[in-house]
């Protein structure tokens, strides 16, 4: 059975939301953040060297990087409903979103949350960020339009990867800029599978608010 190693509040949430997409049974071990630091505890370092979540583990495979573990999951046990192939319409939008969520959308988020701990000091980096942060949100705005979902016409990984970035803005009622983007973001929000996912992962502050 998929064993998923799932922190509070962090992005190993989108993996219980895919395993309830795909319909996979799963197991998921809890772990639970410092109440004054907001770190992962030392125990996922005994899972991984990183210490970080989520990790996956299935058949023998271990996997650490959330984009990795998607790929997997949908080539695993998607039979093809949640990924496109090479040839398809909108495939390589399809990888694009999928790497684009970690790999740019979430680094001038975080060094927004890093450089709100330093005070004034912090002060002569904040036009660059949020200068940034709205580049970033401009160009993902612009570009899922009025579409549902960000690749080929239906929910794919990519649209696993996104949402978490654009939870954790919209949480912080970042999104007031980009409404299709808070629209998208309330459309996942009412999936069956998110709201299970919910039920299994446990406190989640960037899910929809009751």
């Amino acid at each position: 059975m998929i064993k998923v190693h799932h922190l509070n509040n962090s992005r190993s949430q989108r993996m219980l939301w895919f395993l309830e997409e795909l319909g996979c049974d799963y197991e998921v071990v809890h772990y639970t953040r410092d109440l004054e630091t907001s770190l992962a505890p030392d125990s996922l370092k005994e899972v991984h060297p990183l210490g970080k979540s989520p990790v996956i583990e299935d058949n023998g495979l271990k996997i650490a990087e959330s984009g990795a573990a998607v790929e997997y999951l949908a080539h695993a046990y998607g039979d093809g409903k949640f990924s496109l192939s090479p040839g398809d319409d909108g495939y390589w939008a399809y990888v694009e979103w999928l790497h684009y969520a970690e790999g740019s959308l979430m680094l001038p988020l975080l060094l927004r949350l890093y450089t709100s701990r330093l005070g004034d000091a912090a002060e002569p980096l904040a036009p660059r960020i949020q200068g940034e942060i709205a580049n970033h949100f401009t160009y993902t705005a612009q570009a899922l339009g009025e579409k549902e979902f960000f690749a080929g016409g239906k929910l794919t990984g990519a649209d696993v990867q996104m949402l978490f970035p654009l939870e954790a803005m919209h949480a912080s009622g970042g999104l007031v800029h980009w409404p299709n983007l808070a629209a998208y973001v309330d459309r996942m929000h009412v999936r069956p599978a998110y709201a299970r996912a919910l039920e299994r992962g446990g406190e989640y502050s960037m899910g929809p608010k009751k």
